[in-house]
């Protein structure tokens, strides 16, 4: 079923979901009626212009010390120094016009494979994977916090699981099958040492936060064909 927004037909295929399509419609049809973004403006206009609405009307609160401290205290595993994974993984990459929904399904299909046949892991990587590592067999290495993207960081060292990871991880380079071989845990840092780190990771959340709610404002304004907005969390990342 094709997609619509407000009457306007959108191009799916160059995205990871039709709800993140649909989205970027949604927002850049608010930039034009804001005067923000000219009718025939490229891409990068686009994005110059989504940026400057989310701006005006999306703020976002800076968390207090206050708030950083109880969460660097509910959350003391996310602060250690020297925390180390080794992983394994293979890309299936999304680039623009690829088809989505079928890589999805590929990936899909090949997770469920390694999950019952995690021998295989490393000749799938070395036929399938669009990553460099795939020579390697998948081999990413020690990977310490900061050394990926902040989605394929989370999936990796939250939790304790070893092993392939139950569920694909969606970056904004496609979709990954991942393996964790082995955590090191590492020290304890006082809060005065990252309580920067805290405060941008609040920021980031409630971001995020904002952003949903602001989506669904302008869902609930739209006439949407083919697509469902409520579960939107994360709607700029592609």
């Amino acid at each position: 079923m094709s997609v619509r927004v407000n009457g306007v037909a959108v191009d799916t295929e160059a995205w990871p979901s039709d709800e993140l399509a649909a989205v970027h419609e949604l927002l850049r049809q608010r930039a034009r009626e804001l005067q923000l973004l000219a009718a025939d403006a490229d891409e990068q206009a686009g994005a110059e212009a989504i940026e400057q609405l989310l701006a005006r009307e999306v703020p976002v609160p800076e968390p207090t010390p206050a708030e950083c401290r109880r969460y660097y205290d509910a959350h003391p595993e996310r602060y250690r120094s020297g925390e180390l994974v080794h992983a394994r993984h293979i890309l299936f990459q999304v680039t623009p016009g690829a088809p989505v929904p079928a890589i999805r399904a590929l990936a899909e299909a090949m997770l469920q494979e390694l999950r019952e046949q995690p021998e295989l892991f490393e000749a799938r990587a070395r036929e399938k994977s669009n990553c460099p590592s795939g020579a390697q067999g998948g081999q990413l290495g020690q990977l310490a916090r900061g050394a990926s993207v902040p989605e394929f960081e989370q999936a990796i060292f939250e939790g304790n699981a070893t092993g392939v990871l139950p569920k694909l991880v969606n970056t904004r380079y496609g979709f990954h099958i991942v393996a964790v071989d082995r955590r090191i845990p590492g020290e304890q840092l006082p809060f005065e040492a990252v309580a920067g780190r805290v405060a941008r990771e609040l920021r980031a959340a409630a971001e995020r936060k904002a952003l949903g709610q602001y989506v669904r404002v302008l869902a609930g304004q739209a006439e949407l064909e083919g697509v469902e907005l409520e579960a939107v969390a994360s709607p700029l990342v592609q």
